[in-house]
């Protein structure tokens, strides 16, 4: 109980420090952008908090394939027809062109010419690169030139780099503040922006290609005309935006590239929208010459393979400058001048997952999260200092602590808080107080043993830490797992959990030593009174393993049923695991939201199957719309329309999320190996950390309360979403933090009691710990119960999950775990080394009698 002066000081800068950093959270931005530079780090609210757009972009594998063949054929033509006077003819295949020469004779020559166009892609760390192009030959003697797979990914890999380059300028032209630009894998691109709510808008404007390019029309032969007469070598037909299309030269005469600046304008004699270009020094000669050559002929102006204008060429244009005329709106004309000005991507993306949030909706939720959080802290506080007095004083300020550090950790990361990130921070105030439950209910066992009050204080820390720290890892591996096997808002849970649990190591031992060393130095007690308060009393005899044959039969019933509910009654799935939009609205009118006329009113727009139920307060409702079958882009003018019709019945778009096919199999792909992982994780760790038997009982009592909450979704129809994943890996390691302390006190017992069998030493396990066990659940109950009726109807299911799961994983710990030990044939320390040493001279009396 003695501290140093060093240890004190640790404790008081890692305080100040955690104070210091947590502070400016609070602080308005006026006073923060005058603070030094360390402290102007805040915790970043997520998009659930403050509203703002989400969007998962992937590039389009066949797109760039496409493309590329395109090119690839351009340059096969000049290098053969241009440089080398060898005739061709070019049919495109999918990933390959074919070439058939019309002088067989000059085939080598041909070759040699086409292996120049050899390129090689730069691999995805930056160093060598794999051939882009393979060449053959076909049996009746035509070259075949095909992009190779590799050359593909890598190239995909550069594009991504790319493009989000150009997306970060497209977004910094929109003067949003704080977007995350992330890249996810090797061909993807997650985009989020703060407080910019209109997604589509967002869509619009990082999504699309904005590739400018400009082709001379063909001078005598119409669209139509080509169409019916074959089209003419070198040329190809693109849809025009006044409905009709255009026979154009495929090659580009001038690109995007060469411009220096776009903006919008307007057109006085025409009295529309227009955007206004200027090339730079080399792209305003091209243009010149272009013109110079071409007056009297069209000349479109394509954006992303659709003919914005074609108008006829009157003069040369010179001046290096020009217009682009078309349905432009105010705001299109804007937002195609952003797009212009910041380039073109240089592949096509696809939105695969799409989410916004509303800034009522942010407000509401950080109310929920903070009325949830004071709500559980007062209770968890009053607690305990009802059950331990004084004691429960020093753990109430070392849990006070515990939050400032999680939030000055936080803001030092510069880590996102989520709204299932409040509810981490919430779970954690539950959660922490356990390690002071588990040191009191030590220092009161060891008192009862005879020691005295100094030998019983430092026993409680000293003989607790071991089971602390096998708790708590194992927490820390369901958090760490879904981490890095879950997405956006749930690993914001996974952080601030996880951070609780290593912070609360730190308070609940150092810090409420520390109260408690200063506290003994002054008051020097003849007595030692920790605990005013249980729900059981001390030295209880309960024959639990006598009552474990009824309740394994019960578990075995339980668990037939909820198996049998998830085969034949299914799941409500949300649309995180089977893809489709989620809406939620607010009535915003006079009177109560009515589903009913809401489903009456979404019928006739024939989207397939659309969900309407009620949702969190009475004027607020959630529409759930199947995936439709024309992918992404279908699937955002059915949310458009739904909105829209919404609209004229005075209801106010507060969510959307939109996911889809490939994403929502990946999801459900990705949580249910976060859970056999996790899993099989802890297994390694109870295992290595006890024996064979303590892992195998942890893993299946934890299987247990798995199956047992998955199957509450299922008969209930709560949603099985994405936070119902992370609600049954949290409680994976709040089911876990009983069994291991009662394994921890097992194996003790193990030692101490030689003599006795092993029913005994578990029944005795359990009633030693059983008055922990109660009072730590309690507290997490404390926590739990707040966030299901406060914080929000986005998290109910994810919290009646936990709420229930942790239920059953005390029941399972007690009344399930010790059974299974016996089974595995778990025996006594002094058994266990008699049956070894037996046997070790079972085996050297075999080998003497082989010799």
């Amino acid at each position: 109980m003695q501290f140093s002066p060093i240890r004190t000081a640790i404790i008081v800068i890692v305080a100040v420090l955690g104070i210091l950093l947590t502070i400016p959270s609070f602080l308005p931005k006026d006073v923060l952008d005058g603070l030094p530079l360390p402290f102007k780090q805040t915790v970043v609210l997520g998009l659930d908090l403050q509203g703002g757009s989400h969007l998962l972009l992937q590039v389009n594998r066949e797109s760039i394939i496409t493309e590329r063949i395109k090119s690839l054929r351009r340059d096969v033509r000049s290098k053969l027809a241009n440089e080398n006077g060898i005739g061709n003819l070019i049919t495109t295949g999918p990933d390959s062109i074919t070439v058939e020469l019309t002088d067989p004779t000059q085939k080598a020559a041909a070759i040699t010419a086409v292996q120049t166009l050899q390129n090689n892609v730069s691999s995805t760390f930056g160093v060598g690169g794999v051939p882009e192009l393979a060449f053959s030959e076909t049996t009746d003697g035509k070259i075949v030139v095909s992009l190779t797979p590799e050359g593909i990914t890598e190239r995909m890999a550069s594009l991504v780099a790319q493009s989000m380059e150009v997306i970060r300028n497209r977004v910094d032209e929109v003067g949003t503040t704080e977007p995350t630009i992330q890249r996810q894998g090797q061909d993807r691109v997650l985009v989020q922006v703060p407080g910019f709510e209109d997604s589509s808008r967002l869509k619009d404007l990082i999504a699309k290609t904005a590739r400018l390019t400009f082709h001379l029309v063909h001078p005598s032969m119409t669209a139509a005309q080509a169409q019916a007469q074959g089209i003419p070598s070198g040329y190809f037909i693109l849809p025009s935006a006044d409905g009709g299309e255009e026979l154009l030269n495929e090659n580009v005469e001038l690109g995007g590239e060469a411009l220096t600046n776009a903006q919008p304008g307007f057109d006085q004699q025409t009295s529309r929208s227009v955007v206004s270009f200027q090339f730079d020094t080399r792209g305003a000669i091209t243009f010149g010459e272009i013109t110079s050559k071409n007056v009297g002929k069209r000349f479109a102006i394509v954006l992303d393979n659709q003919v914005i204008t074609a108008p006829v060429i009157q003069q040369p244009i010179t001046g290096g400058s020009g217009q682009i005329s078309g349905n432009f709106t105010a705001q299109s004309s804007s937002d195609l001048a952003v797009l212009l000005r910041a380039g073109a991507l240089p592949a096509t993306l696809d939105v695969v997952e799409e989410r916004s949030v509303g800034p009522s909706l942010g407000a509401d939720s950080i109310r929920a999260g903070i009325t949830a959080g004071a709500v559980a802290s007062v209770l968890v506080l009053t607690f305990m200092v009802v059950a331990y007095g004084l004691f429960g004083l020093f753990a109430n300020v070392a849990l006070l602590l515990n939050i400032v550090l999680i939030l000055g950790s936080l803001s030092a990361l510069g880590a996102t808080l989520t709204l299932p990130g409040i509810a981490g921070i919430v779970l954690t105030i539950g959660v922490a107080v356990d390690a002071n439950v588990l040191i009191y209910e030590r220092m009161r066992e060891e008192q009862r043993a005879g020691k005295s009050i100094l030998a019983s204080l430092d026993a409680g820390f000293h003989r607790a830490w071991g089971t602390i720290i096998d708790s708590h890892l194992t927490q820390l591996i369901a958090a760490i797992v879904l981490y890095f096997l879950g997405s956006g808002p749930i690993q914001g849970f996974a952080v601030t959990l996880a951070l609780g649990i290593l912070t609360s190591l730190f308070t609940a031992y150092t810090v409420t030593r520390f109260f408690i060393s200063i506290w003994y130095r002054v008051r020097r007690p003849k007595t030692l009174k920790i605990q005013h308060f249980r729900f059981i009393p001390d030295g209880t005899k309960i024959d639990f393993m006598k009552m474990s044959r009824t309740a394994i039969i019960l578990s075995v019933v339980l668990t037939v049923l909820a198996v049998g509910a998830a085969f034949f009654k299914g799941f409500n799935l949300g649309i995180d695991f089977v893809g489709g939009s989620a809406i939620e609205v607010q009535h915003t009118a006079e009177g109560d939201a009515d589903p009913a006329k809401v489903r009456e009113l979404l019928e006739p727009l024939g989207l397939g199957e659309v969900q309407v139920q009620s949702f969190g307060t009475t004027q607020d409702l959630l529409v759930r719309i199947q995936l439709q079958p024309g992918g992404d882009a279908e699937q955002q003018v059915a949310v458009q329309e739904v909105t829209k019709v919404l609209a004229t019945e005075s209801y106010e778009v507060r969510r959307t999320e939109a996911v889809s096919g490939t994403v929502s199999g990946e999801l459900a792909f990705n949580g249910t190996l976060a859970v056999l992982v996790s899993l099989v994780a802890i297994l390694l760790y109870v295992w290595f950390r006890f024996e064979w038997q303590f892992g195998l009982a942890a893993v299946t009592t934890t299987a247990h309360d798995v199956i047992m909450t998955v199957g509450l979704f299922s008969v209930t129809g709560l949603e099985f979403n994405l936070s119902s994943i992370a609600a049954v890996l949290t409680l994976v390691g709040l089911s876990l933090n009983e069994t291991v302390v009662i394994s921890d006190r097992v194996r003790e017992n193990l030692r101490k009691y030689k003599k006795m069998t092993v029913p005994e030493i578990i029944n005795l396990s359990i009633n030693q710990t059983i008055v922990r066990t109660s009072l730590t659940q309690f507290t997490v109950l404390l926590a739990l119960f707040p966030l299901v009726f406060f914080g929000g109807e986005s998290i109910r299911g994810f919290t009646i999950a936990m709420t229930f799961g942790s239920i059953f994983g005390m029941y399972s710990s007690v009344f399930i775990g010790g059974p299974i030990l016996i089974y595995f044939g778990l025996k006594p320390r002094g058994e266990a080394e008699e049956a070894k040493e037996a046997k070790a001279k079972a085996d050297r009396r075999a080998d003497g009698a082989a010799v």
